[in-house]
């Protein structure tokens, strides 16, 4: 059997020179082999992509939230295509009332509702800069982008007015005007009127465009439609231009992509939006279900009843973040080991058999029609019952985990990789492909793909396994940071946008991204250290939930901090007869050796160097947190805070290796 290719090469290689790394051939989808997707008709801009829609389906579901009676969430309620239509020219007409002219900038702070949505798409009808707020990024940020990005008018919802009063006086200096999603208090109204401005409430505000009409300008695929910022897990938040033709692009490869996969989205199609609309992953999806005239349910903001949304709404698609897909799978978990043994039995016996024939090359509808209707039907109808394709983004999903629900959640599973600078999905595995499990899949048929070395690394892009810097270029691909010149340069190099992530190709043409260029520091003897591998590969200790691993060039050894499973430490306790809350057995040194020995032994099943183990290690039972700001909006680790938390138990270990 002839082993499968997912890309092909559109050019050759370049050799080192004049002290540039070498650079690998560069590869597009084999979806694209005949050239990219042609721009489809008549869609130049955000506003065609929903304007399209309307007229095509207006009648059409297009947003949905829980009706709320007797004090009880009820069943999802619906705005068509056309009534959402309707709103928006009411919305873009106020704004446009207010004084705010195209190329203006409009901020949009709080949770995913459908008057998020309005006031995007008034946006976009309007040629205004969409500015997201960032829930997360704390008061700081939001006074930091209203004045970076000069916001004159932002859509705040009702819970977060008080957060926008702590940006003032300094924001006052550009924003002038305040829309509630819900109501505004009298005693609100009063402390923004001490700063100059004007808040209004969602209906009065909308009283405001009644009987105006504005003309809306002409829109070019090159305008800015959004300026995205991103938490950097360094320094100040960057301000991502992207573009109509961003998400334009986006979309057709999007297309292109599901057609060659059968999986094409149709107007039956639903969504459950939940990722926040401010990170470009959940941002990009729903313009695809716009585009299609599919339906978007909100959920509830808490993310405690997540599951009860799902089941009401019923969604076909779903898209998660690794940690959402990791306490699905802790639950299955857990059901199963608390069942009794037959069922524990037969569950083993159906996934083995199951997993056995996907392996072999079988769809997983067609893997075991036996397995699916005796046993994981109904994990299926813990998600809804209708889901068909699970999108998982924004970091790495634990292999295990992810090979676990492509057997067990009977729909595809799929990782996908992108950043906010390339508009989200770059990267997107296949579906039915088993081998692909770990990686993030090919290119989408919109982009091209290289690898660039980097020697200090000893990461080699011409070699028989290529990996170095994913580097990408093509449609997809962002203008600029705002106001950044300085920081766009070095990130974009003749076209190629240098993503700052080492990919390794694998033999199908997927991507393995196995590493972040700047997470790299030498020990006392000189030993280079990639510390984020080593991370992931702790990390598959299923007692283990995050792990930050730390070492500096003083000193010969890494040493840790573990949030350990919650579940894992207490079933150890219980069968060693050790006794205390979750708290107190991370503090328990026998607590500690039972990890530690735990990573020595992965360790040594992955072949890791000496210099790789870890010596001493803290268990903190509190996951690292935004709150603590150890963590980005998108999970990501904050490496200088985590050392500034945790600098006075570094120490301790330290000494503690020396004794």
């Amino acid at each position: 059997m002839e082993s499968k290719k997912f890309i092909v090469e559109v050019e050759p290689a370049i050799e080192e020179k004049d002290g540039k790394p070498s650079m690998g051939p560069v590869y597009r989808s084999v979806f694209a082999k005949d050239g990219f997707p042609p721009p489809i008709d008549d869609l130049n801009s955000c506003w065609d992509i929903f304007r399209l829609s309307v007229e095509k389906y207006p009648d059409n579901k297009m947003l949905g939230t829980r009706e709320f009676v007797d004090g009880k969430h009820g069943k999802y309620v619906w705005l068509t295509y056309k009534q959402v239509y309707n709103k928006v020219i009411l919305v873009g007409n106020s704004i446009r009332a207010c004084g705010v002219e195209p190329g203006g900038k409009c901020g949009i702070y709080g949770v995913n509702c459908p008057e998020w949505i309005m006031s995007m798409e008034a946006c976009n009808a309007h040629g205004l800069y969409c500015v997201p707020l960032y829930d997360t990024l704390g008061a700081d940020a939001v006074e930091f982008i209203i004045c970076h990005a000069e916001v004159t008018i932002a859509f705040v919802e009702e819970k977060k007015i008080p957060e926008v009063l702590k940006a003032f006086p300094k924001a006052g200096e550009y924003l002038k005007t305040i829309v509630s999603f819900g109501k505004v208090t009298p005693e609100q109204r009063e402390q923004f009127n001490k700063f100059g401005l004007t808040i209004h409430s969602w209906d009065e505000f909308l009283s405001l465009g009644n009987n105006k009409q504005f003309d809306l300008p002409v829109k070019n695929k090159s305008d800015i439609c959004t300026i995205m910022y991103t938490s950097g897990t360094t320094g100040d938040p960057k301000g991502v231009l992207i573009s109509n033709n961003n998400i334009v692009t986006l979309i057709s490869g999007v297309q292109r992509l599901l057609e060659c996969a059968n999986e094409s989205l149709t107007t039956y199609d639903v969504y459950l939006s939940f990722l926040p609309l401010a990170h470009i992953f959940d941002r990009v999806i729903e313009e695809c279900f716009i585009n299609h005239g599919a339906s978007i349910g909100f959920w509830r903001g808490d993310v405690k009843l997540l599951i009860e949304d799902i089941g009401v709404l019923k969604p076909t698609i779903f898209c998660a973040v690794p940690r959402v897909l990791d306490r699905i799978y802790s639950g299955l978990q857990q059901k199963i080991s608390s069942g009794s043994y037959f069922k524990h039995k037969l569950f083993d016996i159906a996934y083995s058999y199951k997993l056995h024939h996907m392996k072999g090359g079988s769809k997983h509808s067609e893997a075991s029609l036996l397995s699916d209707r005796l046993v994981f039907s109904k994990v299926k109808q813990g998600l809804g019952g209708r889901v068909r394709i699970i999108l998982s983004g924004a970091a790495p999903l634990a292999p295990h985990v992810e090979s676990f629900l492509k057997v067990v959640a009977c729909s595809h599973v799929l990782q996908g990789y992108g950043l906010t600078e390339t508009c989200a999905g770059s990267f997107v595995s296949l579906p039915n492909e088993m081998s692909m499990v770990g990686t993030v899949g090919p290119p989408v048929p919109n982009l091209d793909a290289r690898l660039e070395s980097v020697p200090e690394m000893n990461y080699d892009a011409l070699s028989s396994m290529p990996r170095g810097e994913i580097c990408i270029r093509g449609g997809t691909v962002f203008s600029g940071y705002h106001k950044r010149e300085d920081l766009t340069k070095e990130v974009l190099v003749n076209g190629w946008f240098h993503t700052g992530d080492i990919g390794e190709w694998q033999p199908d043409g997927s991507m393995k991204v196995i590493d972040r260029k700047k997470n790299i520091f030498k020990l006392s003897q000189g030993e280079y250290v990639a510390v984020e591998n080593l991370e992931n590969i702790y990390g598959l200790v299923p007692a283990v939930d995050e792990i930050w691993i730390y070492g500096n060039s003083f000193e010969s050894c890494l040493v840790a901090v573990v949030h350990p499973n919650k579940h894992a430490i207490e079933s150890w306790a219980h069968a060693y007869d050790i006794s205390g809350d979750f708290a107190s057995l991370c503090e328990n040194p026998k607590a500690k050796d039972y990890i530690l020995g735990e990573l020595n032994r992965i360790g040594k099943e992955k072949k890791l160097k000496g210099f790789e183990f870890i010596k001493a290690m803290h268990l903190d039972p509190v996951p690292f947190d935004i709150d603590r700001d150890l963590v980005t909006p998108t999970l990501k680790k904050k490496r200088p805070q985590l050392l500034k938390y945790y600098q006075s138990r570094i120490d301790d270990m330290y000494k503690s290796i020396k004794k």
